[in-house]
């Protein structure tokens, strides 16, 4: 992920990154060997140490998007990989656990599959793989200005379900979270991130209501899931 506002990975986790790691039970961290498909600046990686990861691998689609997790996260049970979701450089059955936070949506149209068969692939039997995305709905999509640009794709329970099943795994929990604050707090970034080059514009009033909407049960804008490996 490249880093155009010089973010790093050591700040307060807030709103769907929070629910990202608050999504994965510590039985499938502690003592795990993890793979984190699309590590970014390396936030999750420094989440999981904390809570007794044994070894974690992160990837990126290249050197530069590594860049800032390498200079920041410098623990020796962490690695860093160039690698692509539907081509993972890695053998057979070397992970307990997988997670990949919002990447499905940026690999090639039509290559869900090809991920879901290389998660499949590099899990040991009975692994787990996290998965979080944007959620397909009504006012999640019309409010997304990328959806409209660039063709930002969302999914659905039943279509990450399809994939799932084609794949051999089994969808154990779900959750979708995120409302009106989550969808402000978008916008906020795209303009104050890609118009400006700085960071959201009242970036702590954002955190603080992304936050609150977030610890309720229900929402509509992005969509957490567990799978097993069958």
């Amino acid at each position: 992920m490249k880093n155009i506002i010089h973010e790093n990975p050591f700040g307060e986790l807030d709103g769907r990154i929070l629910a990202s790691v608050n999504l994965v039970q510590n039985e499938d961290i502690s003592g795990k060997n993890i793979l984190n498909i699309g590590c970014g600046f390396g936030w999750c990686e420094l989440n999981f140490l904390g809570r007794g990861a044994k070894q974690m691998t992160g990837t990126e689609i290249s050197e530069e998007d590594l860049k800032t997790a390498r200079e920041n996260v410098l623990d020796e049970r962490v690695s860093f990989v160039v690698g692509s979701a539907i081509q993972l450089p890695f053998t057979s059955d070397s992970f307990d656990t997988v997670v990949s936070w919002e990447v499905i949506e940026h690999i090639p149209k039509k290559t869900e599959n090809k991920m879901f068969a290389e998660v499949y692939r590099v899990l040991k039997p009975g692994g787990i793989f996290y998965l979080s995305t944007p959620h397909f709905s009504f006012f999640s999509n019309i409010l997304d200005p990328a959806w409209w640009l660039v063709g930002h794709r969302h999914y659905s329970k039943q279509g990450l379900l399809s994939y799932a099943r084609k794949n051999n795994f089994r969808m154990t929990e779900v959750r979708v979270k995120g409302k009106w604050w989550m969808l402000f707090s978008l916008v906020n970034m795209y303009v104050s991130k890609w118009i400006f080059r700085r960071r959201p514009f009242f970036g702590a009033f954002f955190a603080r209501k992304e936050r609150e909407e977030y610890l309720s049960n229900d929402g509509f804008g992005n969509i957490f899931v567990k799978f097993q490996k069958n």
